[in-house]
């Protein structure tokens, strides 16, 4: 079939077909590949009506016909790439319909950079942004129910999401937000498509509540499965088609437009910075940090700092001449702190507030509890440079470490598949050690960074992949990986989710029996696996292996 000549008569944005686009859509920020037949760009929702229904149309006679929505390709896990038809919703649905100090209204294609821009302009923001805020889309981030370092305060994407509109499997555009019991029995007795979606999905969470319910993983973030537990609440009465697709990886749909609820930036920030030359101190750290209720907690070991200074020139492309002079001039203070023998862990703790007597006085506090503990602070704005606080150098480095790894290091590359799972904080003084040594087990080099408070780690590896016996690292590294964070009660994914290298798991997190509720939601929402295949809960890891990228 000609795809392009076929798709082109309805529809309206560019259709292309070319080795250099097909190529270069073939990758997101993960380990796989999967290349596209054809890339469109749709100019608005009725092009994604005019796919959908074309592929239900011809699904039959062609049954590798599918479609993956990708917006900015920052996803991790694989779920942006697709072999048979990909979306790119980025280039023109982006736009910016309304913003307020407590709302916005949004396309799924709009950056999340230019976004924040125009919600500080109202003062406000979405809290919920990962360390590639630079990078990402405001799409992505409720696809992928994208948390980061702000989500110790503020939870993550699902808690902003207070209106979604996605085309469903029948070709046609629906608004989801929340309902109650009557709106819900309106809903649930229409003779359609639309009605019959809610009536299922009514009768599989509550025919399975408590089930569902006592499935939900006990950590204060995770990007797993379908968040079933999060729909129906018996006692609140409110049913939530929002927190179904949320994370869901446009396998049941795809989003069109957003609304989101924002909150108040704070004016004023201080950091708190430790120097640990090991862990051994984290069962008493951490429970004392926790107390002080920190905005942010977040974390980086030795091998991300030594990296990131090594590659100390990236940055100066990434931040411009002004910036990086004055990122290398901050840094040499710290340069003289490792005098004192190199850190194993650098641990960052942050306080907001609406005046700056308030952050010093939460700030000093602390420092005073944990002075034994080499605690150093900064206050954004308050030091020597009274427009960009010296803290701002341990957000750089933190934030974009994966980014320079993944570009710089050319003999091997980031493998991240062990990337971000979630242990309660309790336990990190005992999971720690145990995680390095399967590392060391493995001989892997890794980079370990993370959301502290929240027990969320960022493990990359860097692998030479190309190398069959790295390969076969990959599979029973990840298993002994996930065995010991489920041995904590954790969960394998709090912020970068399921996709292809995930997906494969899923029954070993929930088991077969909510593991099955989930697949008869996809079952239900896609019943011949249109969009986004072979990523979530239909997932296999054979299919996973057997994509992996043979050239960086």
């Amino acid at each position: 079939m000609d795809l392009k000549a076929e798709l082109s008569k309805d529809f309206k944005g560019e259709l292309d077909t070319t080795d250099e686009s097909r190529e270069f859509y073939s990758h997101d920020a993960s380990l796989f590949e999967l290349k596209p037949q054809i890339v469109g760009f749709p100019q608005d929702a009725d092009d994604i009506k005019t796919v959908v229904r074309f592929v239900n149309q011809h699904k039959a006679e062609h049954p590798e016909l599918s479609i993956t929505p990708r917006s900015r390709g920052t996803d991790m896990s694989g779920a942006a790439i697709g072999e048979s038809i990909l979306l790119d919703i980025s280039k023109h649905m982006n736009k910016l319909f309304e913003v307020s100090p407590q709302t916005a209204h949004v396309q799924p294609g709009m950056l999340y950079r230019e976004f924040d821009i125009e919600t500080l302009r109202q003062g406000s923001i979405l809290p919920s942004y990962p360390a590639s805020r630079e990078l990402a889309s405001v799409g992505g981030m409720v696809n992928n129910n994208s948390g980061g370092e702000k989500s110790l305060e503020f939870g993550k994407t699902d808690n902003f999401v207070t209106e979604l509109t996605a085309v469903l499997s029948d070709g046609n555009e629906y608004v989801m937000k929340p309902m109650n019991r009557d709106e819900l029995n309106v809903k649930m007795g229409q003779d359609d498509f639309e009605g019959n979606i809610y009536r299922r999905t009514f009768e599989l969470l509550d025919g399975h509540y408590d089930e569902i319910q006592a499935a939900r993983p006990r950590v204060s973030k995770d990007s797993t499965g379908y968040h079933l537990w999060n729909v129906w609440n018996r006692d609140t009465g409110i049913f939530d088609l929002t927190k179904l697709f949320v994370g869901a990886q446009g396998t049941l749909g795809i989003v069109t437009d957003i609304k989101f609820n924002l909150v108040p930036a704070r004016k004023h920030s201080g950091l708190l910075v430790l120097f640990l030359k090991s862990s051994n101190d984290l069962g008493e750290l951490i429970p004392k940090i926790l107390e002080s209720k920190p905005a942010t907690f977040e974390s980086f070991d030795d091998k991300t700092l030594w990296m990131s200074i090594r590659f100390m020139p990236s940055f100066l492309k990434m931040l411009g001449p002004v910036k990086f002079i004055h990122l290398l001039i901050t840094l040499i203070p710290d340069g003289m702190q490792l005098l004192h023998g190199i850190p194993k862990l650098i641990l960052m703790v942050e306080f907001n507030g609406d005046t700056e007597q308030e952050v010093r006085g939460k700030v000093k506090e602390l420092h005073k509890e944990l002075a034994h503990h080499r605690a150093r602070y900064e206050i954004n704005g308050f030091e020597e440079d009274p427009t960009e606080g010296k803290s701002e150098k341990f957000w750089i480095l933190r934030r974009n470490s994966f980014q320079i790894l993944r570009s710089k290091v050319k003999d091997k590359h980031t493998a991240p598949y062990i990337d971000d799972f979630v242990v309660p904080p309790e336990h990190l003084v005992e999971f720690l050690p145990q995680l390095q040594a399967i590392i060391k087990k493995y001989k892997l080099f890794a980079t370990v960074a993370g959301h502290m408070g929240d027990g969320n780690f960022h493990v990359i590896p860097l692998m030479k992949i190309e190398d069959p016996k790295e390969r076969e690292k990959l599979r029973p590294s990840q298993k002994e990986v996930n065995d010991l964070v489920l041995k904590y009660g954790g969960s394998l994914s709090g912020e970068h989710n399921d996709g292809m290298v995930r997906g494969p798991w899923l029954e070993q997190m929930y088991g077969l029996s909510v593991l099955g509720y989930m697949k008869d939601i996809k079952q239900l929402y896609d019943p011949q696996t249109i969009f986004n295949p072979r990523k979530k809960t239909d997932a296999d890891w054979d299919f996973s292996y057997a994509h992996i990228r043979e050239h960086f």
